[in-house]
């Protein structure tokens, strides 16, 4: 290879341009302004949990437009959203992303796929990640994490599956049934969760004393039911419940009104948290429960806009032209939680300032409090859930399709009940 010698009068002002060059290509992200990763499942199975995004992420940015001030200084923010597709290995591509080319300097995940992904991604490459909508063992468990050592970087807010069953029982207790339970659950991390034989419906059932009806996993975007319906028909099972998302249990539902299987009580997670599950049940809609995290009911407000949670839901539905969903208050509160947690750093750029303010963190958003301070499950801050039915709006004075109804609230009695759990043959 031959060698191209310079005269010494051009070699030394590009010696001095390259070290320039290598110095300003290692330069960290300006030092005023904050960059603020968020990594969402805007499209693919599980959008139904973003659909309130749109509207959150404008109104942060026009809440940040002006920049944020912390400890005298004014910094601008600058918000970088990704889709991840529902797809858990490009959530943790794009953390990678956000992380070494972005140079964010907090990570916040609204999602159930993408929470274990990119809050790995988060622990290796020392950033501080606050994510939600997710039971914290499903978070947790896959990261071989430890309930007892938790984690450095990555932080949780949520309810566990101990919660949600609990919710459940009570939902159950309070109708006559044979006590005898179908499952149907998703091959994912909440389906595993939910499906859990140490701490979810399945040891629900059994602490209780119900009868559990297992039919295994099913991959999302299977096209027949069939075995799992006439395994619950059967073995006569009442109550149905599990894990699906949208177009799983709308499938699974149809065919069991093909197949003439009439449960008494259905009470499943994910598909049913959201108005568009339910209006895509048509008129068989009607009655169906689920878990309730998150309504215009909940006695809290924002820390940022100072709107209670009806308030939030009423902006939200005169500015979109849709009905709220319970995941528009998680939504808010993430950004909630990590713009306290950079104020509350000082220095919003030392990222061990800002894990430090996560860590100690107790404090009240829109969907209640958050406690890191003091909490018995390391990195993880519990919220409450509560039993919930959909009812045709019509039936009770509501002008959306479907309004969901608080039925227990055991877990939160400072929370309203709205009507008592009614049997799908008797509506």
């Amino acid at each position: 290879m031959t060698r191209l010698h310079l005269p010494p009068f051009m070699a030394r002002p590009l010696a001095v341009a390259a070290v320039f060059a290598t110095a300003v290509a290692s330069l960290p992200a300006a030092a005023d302004t904050i960059r603020i990763g968020y990594i969402s499942p805007l499209t693919g199975s599980h959008a139904e949990f973003s659909e309130s995004d749109p509207y959150v992420l404008g109104r942060m940015k026009a809440l940040l437009k002006g920049g944020l001030t912390i400890a005298g200084k004014k910094y601008d923010v600058e918000i970088i959203e990704k889709d991840s597709q529902s797809s858990t290995d490009r959530a943790g591509a794009l953390a990678a992303q956000l992380i070494t080319k972005n140079k964010v300097d907090l990570l916040l995940i609204q999602d159930s796929l993408s929470s274990i992904t990119a809050a790995d991604q988060a622990e290796l490459n020392g950033v501080p990640a606050v994510s939600t909508m997710m039971p914290w063992q499903a978070w947790m468990f896959p990261r071989k994490g430890d309930p007892k050592v938790g984690f450095e970087w990555s932080y949780h807010f949520f309810w566990g599956l101990e919660d949600v069953v609990g919710a459940y029982k009570e939902i159950w207790a309070s109708v006559k049934t044979n006590k005898k339970i179908g499952g149907i659950y998703s091959a994912d991390p909440g389906g595993e969760a939910f499906g859990s034989e140490e701490f979810g419906v399945p040891a629900l059932a059994k602490q209780i004393g119900y009868g559990h009806v297992s039919t295994g996993k099913f991959q999302e975007g299977v096209a027949d039911f069939s075995p799992q319906i006439g395994k619950f028909k059967t073995e006569g099972v009442e109550i149905v419940s599990g894990h699906a998302h949208v177009p799983d249990f709308t499938t699974f539902w149809s065919q069991s009104a093909q197949q003439k299987f009439q449960p008494k009580v259905v009470t499943v997670a994910a598909a049913l948290l959201f108005p568009a599950g339910l209006n895509a049940q048509g008129a068989r809609g009607d009655g169906l429960t689920t878990e309730v995290w998150w309504t215009p009911g909940f006695p809290y407000k924002s820390s940022l806009t100072g709107q209670t949670a009806r308030q939030l839901a009423e902006d939200y539905e005169k500015a979109t032209n849709r009905q709220w969903t319970q995941p528009l208050g998680y939504a808010h509160a993430i950004w909630e939680v990590g713009i306290e947690a950079l104020k509350r750093a000082k220095n919003p750029h030392d990222r061990k300032a800002v894990r430090d303010a996560l860590k100690t963190m107790k404090f009240d958003t829109i969907v209640g409090s958050v406690n890191w301070a003091d909490t018995p499950i390391k990195n993880v801050a519990k919220t409450a859930v509560l039993g919930g039915q959909w009812r045709m709006g019509k039936a009770v004075g509501s002008k959306h399709k479907y309004e969901l109804l608080i039925t227990n609230n055991g877990s939160a009695p400072h929370i309203p009940v709205q009507s008592p759990v009614k049997l799908l043959g008797e509506l």
